[in-house]
């Protein structure tokens, strides 16, 4: 059943002009309205405008234009049904067998800081959606049936369908293009049931601008399903990944795996806790994640060696780890990382030739490319029982200005990078957290305990066992010391300076104590627990 007619009606109109154009060309009539029809006789396409079509005008300042049995008739007339098709044929409908339509721009007008009210609710569509989801309801069976097109994108698929040997598209891209139908609209209307659902004004319409809660009451979320993993966390769970819609540049989800075996739930966790932290340092960084904690990190003059000093940190738990990089990969970081320790996954945001074949002969690690970008998530969520905990992320810039010193010793030029250092890796260590730094490199991390002082033990033993000396280096602690031994456990393994947040009852006890020890101590009045 080949396509006869056409309903061309676009917000988007990337790419419209030369579809119409190539489906004038195969003989496909164009029925269109608004913008979209004026843009193709402008193009010099034979265009039949909708109110010709239907006999009926656009009423309503354009509010009903394509709401009539001519348009939906010939939409959800079943192809294979005698009756249906008798019965459009007597009341004058022509079938419509491709429908392009894309939505006002909801989301981006409600973006702008000075969207009114009613620009809001005038670019509500009801149309668009109506004839969407009539469209994608009918999208048929093997004998035919109606495509429905919202993505440019989709333009050449269904061309090269209709010059196909069935002339028309097949069933499986029609199902297909149905669904991303549907996932749209529903998308399209969780939208706007949130921007209702965040009004703090009673009456919005009597503001300029309405004010708007920061948490909606309703709130949908939309993810696109990339791939199904083998199992979860343990394989008696069943997994699969699914990423945002759009995807930003920059976030994890937009990976390019290179090479390497198929990625597992406990992969993705572990290099998007990887990737994080070593994405928002400036200068070049290695970091190295073992069960989402950061074991190693450093930076350096090259990757190679911000590897080597990150690797230092706690080669035994570098085994078997995730690395990733925040600059390209050379052949020599390849030869190392290879040279010296099983690996699992590799992140960077390229990666020389040479430094692909390296990895080559490892047929088994993964190699993951992240574009780079500056892309954030715009929240955190967490699973609980019945529920949804939603959160901004954990974004907090700190810039030495902000710090407070509370010591009679305050840190020197050196002991500023390395407590500016050893908070940035706080910050992605599960808590409690204490990570003691020194020359730009970690020498010791105390992850997740539930006291804060055996974490401080922890990374004191870990240090030791690396082989590594904390004399002269710097500490971070995620939270608080409630107590000042947590303090005296980092000064005697040999810290010099500590950053902490403060807001302890005791934080009076906890700077005596630093005073009484010579070490120099800074709050940053912001903590970073990390669950």
């Amino acid at each position: 059943m080949n396509i006869q007619t056409a309903l061309l009606s676009v917000s988007d109109k990337t790419g419209i002009v030369e579809f119409a154009q190539a489906l004038a060309q195969r003989g496909v009539r164009l029925l269109s309205t608004g913008g979209t029809a004026k843009l193709l006789l402008q193009s010099g396409l034979e265009v039949t405008e909708v109110a010709e079509h239907t006999g009926s005008p656009e009423i309503l300042d354009g509010r009903v234009k394509t709401l009539h049995p001519k348009i939906h008739g010939g939409l959800l007339a079943r192809r294979d049904s005698a009756e249906h098709l008798k019965t459009i044929e007597e009341h004058g409908i022509d079938r419509i067998d491709l429908l392009v339509v894309n939505l006002y721009p909801f989301r981006e007008t409600i973006a702008k800081p000075d969207c009114s009210f009613a620009d809001a609710v005038e670019n509500i569509d009801i149309g668009g959606p109506a004839m969407l989801r009539a469209a994608a309801k009918n999208h048929g069976t093997a004998e035919g049936g109606v495509a429905v097109v919202i993505d440019p994108l989709d333009y050449p698929r269904v061309l090269a369908d209709i010059d196909g040997p069935a002339g028309a598209p097949s069933y499986g891209l029609r199902l297909e293009l149905a669904a991303k139908v549907y996932a749209h609209t529903a998308a399209y209307d969780g939208a706007i049931a949130a921007y209702l659902s965040s009004l703090a004004e009673a009456e919005p319409a009597q503001q300029a601008s309405p004010a708007r809660n920061e948490w909606p009451r309703t709130l949908t979320l939309q993810i696109k399903q990339e791939q199904a993993l083998r199992y979860g966390e343990n394989p008696h769970q069943s997994a699969a990944f699914y990423v945002d819609q759009p995807l930003q540049a920059g976030l994890l989800g937009s990976l390019r795996q290179l090479q390497g075996k198929e990625l597992s739930y406990n992969n993705i966790a572990d290099a998007d806790a990887a990737w994080e932290c070593v994405r928002t340092l400036q200068e070049c960084a290695c970091v190295i994640v073992k069960h989402a904690n950061p074991c190693g990190v450093a930076v350096a003059d090259t990757p190679e060696q911000a590897y080597q000093k990150a690797y230092k940190t706690d080669p035994t738990s570098a085994f078997g780890g995730i690395i990733a990089f925040n600059r390209p990969v050379d052949v020599a970081t390849a030869q190392a990382i290879t040279s010296q320790q099983f690996v699992e996954v590799l992140l960077a945001p390229a990666y020389d030739a040479e430094a692909l074949e390296v990895f080559a002969a490892k047929k088994n690690v993964r190699v993951l490319q992240i574009p780079a970008g500056q892309g954030a998530n715009a929240f955190d969520v967490k699973r609980v029982g019945g529920g949804w905990l939603v959160q901004t992320p954990d974004d907090h810039q700190l810039t030495p200005a902000g710090l407070k010193v509370v010591t009679a010793k305050a840190p020197t030029e050196q002991q500023m990078q390395d407590l500016m250092f050893a908070w940035h890796v706080a910050k992605y260590v599960k808590s409690n957290a204490i990570v003691f730094t020194a020359q730009g490199m970690t020498v010791g991390v105390g992850a997740g305990q539930m006291s804060r002082i055996d974490s401080a033990r922890i990374a004191s033993i870990k240090a030791s066992n690396a082989g590594l000396s904390l004399a002269g280096s710097a500490v971070a602690s995620d939270a608080f010391f409630p107590f000042r031994d947590g303090l005296d456990v980092v000064a005697e393994a040999g810290a010099t300076c500590v950053i902490q947040p403060g807001g302890s009852v005791r934080d009076d006890e906890v700077i005596a104590a630093a005073d009484e020890r010579g070490i120099a101590m800074v709050l940053t009045d912001v903590r970073h627990f990390r669950h």
